[in-house]
């Protein structure tokens, strides 16, 4: 099966870039602050201080992200909930980070962030909402009509129904 490798991979790379960008805008931030400089009469200390909030929150979005991946690695199963969001943010991150690599950086980084983007799409859609002997149901093994005397489910879900079905009318006895 080619599901668990992809989440490994997706998981490992994530902690990778979390702690690349947290370090980047670090370092960035140091920069700064060692050389004084100013855009558009900024403060120094202010630019400072939020290129290194900014690397901070990044990098633990990303690791957060990367332990959503980790987690559909270990149980081997779907991301639900805050989960698939975390993941579906941060491909949608990475289709934003791969325009702004190809206009900014160069074709190897765009190539990247675009495989990134490629293993964390693969990852959302490789896995089924239900898999298993167990998800499909019970097995009818005795005929078309089922086992004799059996009954007609009453529940309107049960039966094949919509949930939104309306109620049968009341009888009057």
């Amino acid at each position: 099966m080619i599901r668990r490798p992809v989440a490994w991979v997706v998981a490992v790379v994530l902690f990778a870039e979390a702690l690349g960008v947290a370090m980047l805008n670090w370092i960035m931030g140091n920069l700064v602050d060692a050389q004084n400089m100013s855009l558009a009469g900024l403060d120094p200390d202010a630019m400072s201080m939020s290129s290194k909030i900014g690397g901070v929150v990044f990098g633990l979005y990303f690791a957060l992200c990367a332990l959503v991946a980790l987690l559909v690695a270990v149980r081997d199963r779907q991301p639900a909930g805050l989960g698939r969001v975390l993941l579906i943010s941060v491909a949608v991150v990475h289709g934003l980070l791969a325009a702004a690599a190809w206009a900014l950086i160069g074709r190897s980084q765009f190539i990247f962030m675009i495989v990134m983007l490629g293993l964390i799409v693969l990852l959302l859609v490789t896995y089924d909402a239900q898999r298993g002997p167990a998800a499909a149901g019970p097995r009818n093994t005795e005929g078309p009509g089922g086992p004799e005397g059996a009954e007609e489910p009453q529940d309107s879900q049960a039966a094949g129904g919509s949930p939104l079905t309306p109620p049968p009318a009341p009888t009057t006895p």
